[in-house]
């Protein structure tokens, strides 16, 4: 049995609720009407109050006051309004681990989203899969640390650098954070996209057939975990990545410090 295997068969993964259900399925339908993911939404009272909250925030710009859930999808459009909810139905989903800085890992997983958004903007890619995906990408570590006594501190030591928490969790427990949460997003039925790129985010390279939103994912972890951002960073990245991905490094070079601009999210507490 592969380490994998073994540490699922033992594990209890965090369920969600029916509204996200809902709004999940409705991603593997590219004719899902409007009305489905207001529907949806409107059932939890509290989810929509936390959605309009958002949709009010500085990160939109609204002229107006946003106030109920048509406005919002009318101000963001029902792909970004579906996205922010399940964001929002993710962070209730998992509780405050001891030895985790909360803040700081929503933080940074808004981070990734917003890096991979951007990405896939360029490529021509589903951006709000994109923004998603990156935001889910680093739930298996809480997975990890709920069930594996002492190996949140193994991972979350310092010093720290990009693609450290990979190389600490392959080599602690022969698997990565990206693959579990694989596995959250193939029990949730996420699409098949998603869990691809979730398995592949940690080494999009060794995977065929290469997933063009795993390399995104990597990519874009790599750069929201780096404490300085700028046309330098660039030469840390993995140049068959961006090749795969047909991105070019003089471009990023170019753009990356107002890429910057794409990661100031509001907070989904």
């Amino acid at each position: 049995m592969s380490p994998m295997a073994d540490f699922l068969r033992n594990v209890t993964l965090p369920t969600m609720p029916e509204v996200a259900h809902e709004l999940i399925r409705s991603l593997s339908n590219d004719d899902a009407p409007l009305s489905q993911v207001r529907n949806a939404i409107a059932k939890d009272p509290a989810l929509a109050v936390k959605l309009l909250r958002l949709a009010n925030s500085a990160r939109y710009g609204a002229s107006r006051s946003v106030s109920s859930i048509d406005d919002a999808i009318a101000l963001v459009g029902a792909g970004q309004v579906r996205t922010l909810a399940l964001a929002a139905c993710l962070n209730d989903a998992f509780p405050v681990m001891p030895g985790l800085d909360r803040d700081r890992f929503w933080h940074t997983s808004q981070t990734c989203g917003g890096y991979a958004q951007w990405l896939a903007n360029r490529i021509g890619s589903d951006t709000d899969q994109a923004w998603l995906t990156g935001f889910m990408v680093r739930l298996g570590e809480v997975v990890m640390a709920q069930n594996i006594p002492g190996c949140l501190s193994e991972i979350e030591k310092l010093p720290q650098h990009p693609g450290c928490r990979w190389e600490r969790e392959s080599a602690l427990l022969g698997f990565t954070e990206g693959q579990v949460t694989a596995e959250l997003a193939r029990r949730w039925q996420f699409p098949e996209s998603v869990v691809q790129a979730l398995d592949a985010s940690a080494d999009p390279m060794a995977v065929r057939p290469f997933s063009r939103l795993g390399g995104v994912l990597h990519v874009a972890e790599l750069l929201a975990q780096s404490e300085k951002v700028d046309a330098t960073t660039v030469d840390t990245l993995p140049a068959d990545v961006l090749t795969a991905l047909h991105v070019d490094a003089d471009w990023l070079r170019e753009h990356l410090a107002q890429a910057q601009t794409f990661v100031e999210t509001a907070t989904l507490h």
